[in-house]
């Protein structure tokens, strides 16, 4: 036997080992049904993969699954092996480099990577509300904490754009620990800030400058954070028209009775500008599986299996509002699903 091979069979033993010393109970003992957490955006298509299986298999638990936040998902996913922690984090963005190295440091040294669909960083409003029509530019300008350097000065949509009615930005959204609040990070405000030349230029002179000024988000009330309940947001919308609110896609398709989406560069968030990106708020969405919990946690394998059972078009997911990967994408993760191949961290941003 080689010294790999040994090293992965005493990994391998001294994880099962971890799981089957615990005594009995949820909370740091052995577990009978799977546990995962993390994204608010992922919880309600992660909640009816887990009621499906339990319904066409009885002896399987239905999944205990957490809305956490992704950010927040990911330190309890990273935290070690054990019954104590979680098999899988649901993520509303990929995981980074850093969060994949605190996991290698905590002895999760074999994650396995599943994309299983797609969403959309949404901006909505009531009907009948402002109807402002968005670029990243003004995003940024709006909510930046010091847009290109400077406090943010703006009380009013129109202070950011002329073109924008005298009304008071008031916007709610997800807090720094959702995977929702990073794509907004990502997608939006960074875009906005890059297309300052001043700006696109210290991204390269002054890389932590450039993340500072270009993704921290004000603090003085036009911002709203409203933690990880998404439903939360479209209540306060409801009760407040001129009020703006950030949320994954799904959440409004879900109230489309209710709330209208804003458009970004001039597209509307909807299921076709997501699946073929022209939105730019669109992102992929993840399931990070524990390798070394795989044949400790009853149902763990079987709820992977049927998280890829359920993402075709027509299929559970996409009946509950998910956007649906290209074919290709459902094709190479289907594989990953069933063989479980391992994430390589170097990948990893």
């Amino acid at each position: 036997m080689t010294r790999k091979s040994v090293l992965t069979l005493t990994s391998a033993l001294v994880a099962s080992a971890m799981l089957a010393a615990c005594g009995s109970g949820t909370s740091g003992g052995s577990r009978d049904q799977v546990r995962a957490v993390g994204s608010s955006t992922v919880y309600p298509f992660a909640k009816a993969v887990a009621d499906a299986l339990s319904k066409s298999n009885p002896a399987i638990k239905s999944a205990i699954v957490e809305s956490t936040g992704t950010g927040a998902g990911m330190k309890l996913f990273c935290a070690g092996v054990g019954a104590q922690h979680p098999d899988i984090e649901n993520a509303s963005r990929r995981m980074k480099k850093s969060e994949f190295e605190d996991c290698v440091k905590n002895g999760v040294d074999k994650v396995v990577e599943v994309q299983v669909g797609l969403d959309g960083v949404a901006f909505a409003e009531a009907k009948g509300g402002l109807g402002l029509k968005l670029t990243p530019e003004d995003v940024y300008k709006a909510l930046a904490a010091n847009p290109y350097g400077k406090p943010n000065t703006a009380k009013t949509w129109q202070d950011v754009n002329p073109a924008y009615p005298a009304e008071p930005i008031l916007v709610y959204g997800p807090p720094s620990t959702s995977g929702t609040r990073d794509a907004l990070k990502e997608l939006i405000l960074m875009k906005g800030c890059n297309a300052n030349a001043e700006m696109k230029a210290l991204k390269d002179s002054d890389k932590e400058k450039h993340e500072k000024i270009c993704g921290e988000v004000r603090s003085d009330g036009a911002y709203v954070d409203s933690g990880e309940n998404d439903n939360l947001i479209v209540q306060k919308l409801e009760a407040n028209p001129k009020a703006v609110g950030i949320f994954g896609f799904s959440y409004l398709e879900e109230n489309s009775d209710k709330l209208a989406g804003l458009t970004m560069n001039g597209v509307v968030p909807s299921y076709a500008s997501i699946s073929d990106f022209s939105y730019p708020g669109a992102r992929p969405l993840y399931i990070y599986v524990k390798a070394a919990h795989l044949d400790a946690i009853k149902g763990l394998r079987e709820y992977v299996a049927e998280w890829a059972k359920s993402w075709a078009k027509g299929g559970l997911l996409a009946k509950q509002g998910m956007v649906v990967a290209p074919e290709d994408v459902q094709a190479k993760n289907v594989k990953v699903a069933a063989d479980f191949a391992l994430l390589d961290g170097s990948e990893l941003k």
